[in-house]
């Protein structure tokens, strides 16, 4: 099985969008969600670049071809890993619906938003609703997951690497090193605990629990700030 390639793009096009890797003198055709060809084309990434992918690798006895979907983030490979899991979804419907980052997308499961997953291609209206009655509440840290359309929130002493330092061994230490893994700077990661901490201290007791909770408050601040408040 393939999990990782890393090699030179040999290929790569938009429709369908996919990229040819050459890897020791051997091509791979991967698959590549739109919204990965979109940041690989946006970051400017062409014929002949070195690139890297996690790998989903699919294959059946009805389906003895295999299938390499590629992601950037090995945090997007687990979130589509758990989107085929929902009823009426394979791999090839859900490489094709991730036209929006999967931050986006997860986020929006996370909040009940039907509208945005609605507007993903080949999911209805039923699809959307039997998403998030088989994820929300599961996909809290692909919701987070820092990425190129991700706007940073406005915190100085993350910007500025301040902040007093999380003992470690805590749930709160847990949290911030999963949000650094997720592409925050430390000390932005380590705000983004302390804000959640303070807006519901109870969930300082459990790793989920505060996750949900740093989600919940970035959210809030978006919310507040696309409103103008």
């Amino acid at each position: 099985m393939i999990s990782y390639i890393q090699g030179t793009v040999h290929r790569l096009e938009r429709e369908p969008a996919r990229a040819v890797v050459l890897a020791g003198g051997v091509g791979y055709e991967v698959q590549l969600p739109v919204y990965v060809y979109d940041s690989l084309t946006g970051k400017g990434v062409r014929v002949g670049a070195e690139i890297e992918f996690e790998i989903y690798y699919h294959v059946t006895e009805r389906q003895p071809k295999p299938m390499l979907v590629g992601f950037t983030h090995e945090s997007e490979r687990q979130f589509f890993e758990q989107l085929i899991q929902v009823e009426g979804i394979g791999p090839a419907k859900a490489a094709a619906a991730l036209v929006f980052p999967v931050s986006a997308i997860a986020g929006a499961i996370e909040k009940g938003d039907t509208g945005l997953l609605n507007q993903l291609p080949g999911i209805g209206s039923r699809a959307a609703q039997k998403i998030i009655a088989t994820l929300q509440g599961k996909v809290t840290a692909t919701a987070l997951l820092r990425d190129d359309r991700v706007v940073a929130s406005n915190g100085s002493a993350a910007a500025n690497g301040a902040g007093p330092a999380i003992p470690a061994g805590t749930v709160q230490s847990e949290v911030t090193d999963a949000l650094v893994a997720l592409g925050y700077r430390p000390a932005e990661a380590r705000e983004q605990v302390d804000r959640a901490v303070q807006r519901n201290p109870d969930a300082a007791e459990d790793a989920q629990s505060l996750m949900r909770e740093v989600f919940r408050a970035q959210a809030a601040t978006r919310a507040a700030f696309s409103s103008g408040d």
